[in-house]
Formats: structure tokens, sequence, C-alpha cells
């Protein structure tokens, strides 16, 4: 049996010595196209070009690897090969180990520099300023609906949404405890405590002492010194605490999806499967037909417009509303162009991107 182990990882030292040969040949081109989109100021992220190498690296022939395989390598690939080309700063919300930072580490990978941000207008302004070349927000949760902030200060400064990013949001219980039983306290987010209500009640832990944070990373940070406490939070976050985790999964929903928008100062691609987002300012937008009538323009044009939002106007006596949209397609499709040419006073755009996937 000794032999035959010793024998197949010589084998696999083989095929890693061929794959690193491989990969240094494709960081060779990377360097001589960062070289060639530096002359030309072309942008160095560009997501419609990485899906499309994963869709086809996914549909291609195969035997023991994952789709889901497939995808996390191939981020990883690109993040180093980003990093070749021009090295990378990206600010996230929350502190490390939060679901936007897992978000910001799954498209840029390990080796990009992370900026932790206290609250969403600093990112969007870091990225207008360019103290910063991305920045990734939550825009939405399909439980608990949009992010406010997110739409309010994308309307405010000038940035571009450059791609979109579905998380399916799964909760871990984590602890230095062997036994369940010696959990008193448990730490986490108001809402992730709501989230796992089955788990805490099955597993006898009602009675534990919950005690709110504003973060699931920072739970996991006090119960990886705390004796006889516990957090609920994420993978990465328990990872980053060398936290065990005892259980996984723990969320009573599997359908509970965070999107986030990531965010640049470029214009993306046409991919043939892209959205746009945009926010439409409507004189006396409470009178009868003003944003039908708006709408009623996309319609003609066999535009689908697949989300609208209403904000609250600032420092403005009485009620008045901005509008928030995001409408399939992209902005240089004719049909969208010539709208937003027709009605540059009235409509601000936000970007066009490639869609996520779920």
């Amino acid at each position: 049996m000794a032999n035959n182990l010793n024998n197949l990882r010589d084998e696999i030292d083989l095929i890693d010595n061929e794959i690193l040969k491989l990969l240094d040949k494709r960081m060779g081109i990377v360097k001589e196209i960062g070289y060639l989109k530096l002359q030309s100021n072309t942008a160095i992220y560009h997501p419609k070009r990485e899906q499309e190498i994963i869709k086809r690296l996914v549909e291609s022939s195969r035997v023991n690897i994952t789709s889901s395989g497939i995808k996390a390598i191939y981020q990883e690939i690109f993040a180093t090969s980003r990093y070749l080309e021009l090295p990378e700063r990206v600010s996230y919300l929350g502190p490390i180990g939060s679901f936007t930072h897992q978000v910001a580490v799954n498209r840029f990978g390990q080796i990009s520099e992370y900026i932790s941000s206290i609250n969403i207008e600093s990112i969007i302004k870091s990225v207008a300023n360019k103290s910063v070349k991305y920045g990734v927000i939550p825009i939405e949760n399909n439980n608990n609906g949009i992010v406010g902030e997110s739409l309010d200060f994308l309307a405010k400064y000038d940035v571009k949404i450059v791609s979109e990013s579905n998380l399916p949001i799964h909760h871990s219980f984590a602890s230095n405890e062997k036994l369940v039983s010696n959990i008193k306290k448990i730490y986490s987010k108001d809402i992730a405590f709501g989230q796992c209500r089955e788990f805490l009640n099955n597993y006898s832990l009602k009675n534990a002492e919950l005690i709110p944070l504003d973060s699931t990373a920072k739970a996991a940070s006090i119960a990886s010194i705390e004796p006889n406490s516990a957090a609920i939070c994420s993978n990465i976050a328990a990872s980053l605490f060398n936290l065990p985790i005892m259980f996984e999964n723990i969320q009573d929903s599997n359908d509970n999806i965070t999107r986030f928008f990531i965010i640049s100062d470029f214009k993306t691609n046409i991919s043939n499967n892209d959205k746009t987002s945009f926010c439409a300012f409507i004189n006396d937008s409470n009178k009868p037909g003003a944003l039908a009538n708006l709408l009623n323009d996309f319609s003609k044009k066999n535009i689908n417009l697949v989300k609208l939002e209403s904000r609250p106007i600032h420092n403005t006596k009485g009620f008045s509303y901005w509008f928030y949209i995001e409408l399939e397609g992209h902005i240089d499709e004719s049909s969208i162009k010539e709208i937003f040419e027709e009605k540059q006073d009235k409509l601000k755009w936000l970007g066009s991107y490639p869609k996520d996937i779920i």
C-alpha cells in the first residue's frame, strides 16, 4: 500500500510540474497583453472575457472536477493574471471576514490589496477619487430587499458598475468547545440569529445568550478567545480566526442570496447577456402618468425592465422621489442608447455589466 501511495504522489508531482510550466507560459502571455492594454489605456478587468473562459471550460468534457471547482481555480488564475498586468487595490464593506470581503476575494483573489471600509459611501467615494481601482458593495438580498444606501451613493458619485456577483449566504456554527452543551454565549449579527432560528432550537441553544454584533467576523474573533462561546459566521471568518467549525450550512433557508456590485471607473464591453442600471429623475414625480410615460418609452422599443425602486430625494420639502431602474441589455445597444441620448437630462447611467448566474 505504501508503495502504491508513493507512486501516486510521484505522479501528482509530475502533473504539478507540468501545470506550473503551463501557468508560467500563460503568465508570460498575460504580461504581453498587459503591456498592450497599458499602451491603449484599456481596462485590465474584463468580466465578459473571464465569464467566456469559465463557460467554455465548464462545458468541456471532464470526469473528476466540478463546475464550482473550475470556477474557484480560474478565479485565482484570473486574479494572479490581473495582478501581473497591474496591481489592484480593492475596497470592501465591513471587517475582514465579512461576506463582502468574501465576494472581493472570490473575484480578485488572495494577492490583491484589500482595504476595509466602515460604510458604503466611503467605498464609493474612494473609487470616485481613484484612491482604489475597485469597490465591492451589497445591493440587495432576496429575503430582506434592497440596500437603499448603496443606491443613494451610486446616484451621488461618478462611478460605474462593472460587474455583479450573487453570493449564497451560508452560515456556520464555530467554537473552540467540543460539546454544544458547554456553549453559554453565541455571537453574531442580529439578522443571522433570525436566519438560523431552527438550528438554535434543534440543538437546545435557544437558552444561550445571543449577543448581536455589527459583523459576523467580529463574532468569530471574540468566540476564538472567549471560553464557552460560539459564533454564527461565514467559513472565511472562522478560517481567519482559526475557529473550528462544528456545523456548516445552519441557515433555515438555502435560498438566501445577496447580490453585490463591483464598481470602478470604466465601461465594460457588450457580452450579449448584460444588465444596465440607471437613475431616473422625473420632474413632478407625483404627477399622474409621469413615471408611466418614461416606462412606456422603453416598452415601445421592446426593452425589458427588470427592477424598479423609488428613493427619496433629500433636502426637499414634502415627498419627492427619484427611481433606480435595471433593464436587460447594454448601453451601447442602439435602442437603449437612443433613449439615453433623448433623455440625457433625466437619466443617469450607472453601468452596464454581464449578468451573474446564480
